[in-house]
């Protein structure tokens, strides 16, 4: 039987082969985290850690969003996504109005507002022939002012029940980590296992030929904006009630966040290549780094800028064993 064995069979567990983009995002996660450790003499290792999973999981979620239309290819990306998670959890609070019994109803708020915005963003792109990323950028400045217009300036409560499970733990793990991990296995089975998965990754390489082989190139972008758009809205639903209520620039830090990402987790910017695991590597060590550093008593300049040095060296040891195969 061996005999008959792919060569593609036969190299899969060499130790080559295991050097994939997302192993880098997960090395400098923990190199980061032991030598925030290694300052401290070893104190506070587990709120460290429960702090980098808890933190780490909303960039996830807003990341896997963004995965997805980064991998349709060359100028696909969603800008909208800090205004969709104002938005949704603006909307999501205000409806269940600190009510235990509201709580589904509100993730369904934020869900739709989610399916809309990922509607009207693809609208601009199709029919008005706009670039995703103006169309986008545009939809966020509709999206941030319907919150401004939606809550006022006004925080309202999560619901004392969701308000607890935000911020708990199951079994040590903060319940974040674990939200952000259900939903990052149908992403990873959406990518890996369906035909949507190969289509989306066949029109990040070629559109063209993605055309011209039968794929539903339109419809396919349009489920992926709008599937973009509702993770972005789980994760604003989800912040806001872990931080106590909805603020008008919750949303703002995952502008950049939800885009390095996916370029530190290893999916390819081009488009055509994703990376699920990566993404939980790279939204560690994004969090990781910069506690080491506020650890080391740097600035808020300094600390921008060590955070892009440290950033774009992991991004080029990424790329290093791509390029030797």
């Amino acid at each position: 039987m061996s005999q008959h064995t792919s060569p593609a069979t036969r190299t899969a567990w060499t130790p080559a082969s295991l050097l994939r983009p997302w192993i880098w995002s997960f090395a400098a996660a923990f190199l980061t985290w032991a030598t925030t450790l290694a300052f401290t003499g070893g104190a506070g290792v587990g709120g460290l850690s429960q702090a980098a999973l808890t933190f780490a999981a909303f960039s996830v979620i807003a990341g896997l969003g963004q995965m997805f239309v980064i991998t349709l290819g060359p100028g696909n990306v969603d800008l909208s996504v800090p205004a969709t998670i104002t938005l949704a959890g603006t909307v999501s609070m205000k409806i269940m109005d600190g009510q235990d019994s509201l709580v589904l109803a509100g993730l369904l708020a934020a869900i739709l507002v989610g399916i809309a915005i990922g509607i009207a963003n693809y609208a601009l792109i199709k029919l008005l022939r706009i670039p995703p990323i103006i169309a986008t950028l545009s939809m966020s400045f509709i999206a941030q002012s319907a919150a401004i217009w939606y809550n006022r300036g006004i925080r309202i409560k999560p619901p004392e029940l969701l308000a607890q499970f935000a911020t708990g733990t199951t079994s040590g793990i903060p319940n974040m980590a674990l939200a952000a991990l259900a939903l990052t296995l149908p992403a990873w089975w959406l990518l890996e296992r369906t035909l949507y998965g190969r289509w989306i990754s066949a029109i990040g390489q070629s559109s063209f030929a993605a055309r011209m082989a039968g794929i539903p190139v339109d419809g396919t972008r349009f489920v992926t904006y709008v599937l973009c758009a509702v993770l972005a809205s789980v994760c604003g639903y989800l912040l806001a009630s872990f931080s106590g209520g909805a603020a008008l620039n919750m949303g703002a830090e995952y502008l950049l966040a939800s885009i390095a990402v996916v370029v530190i987790g290893g999916s390819a910017v081009a488009g055509g290549n994703s990376n699920v695991p990566g993404i939980w590597g790279a939204s560690l060590f994004m969090f990781l780094v910069v506690s080491m550093l506020n650890t080391y008593g740097f600035g808020a300049g300094p600390r921008l800028v060590l955070t892009g040095l440290i950033i774009i060296a992991v991004i080029i040891a990424a790329s290093r064993p791509a390029a030797g195969r």
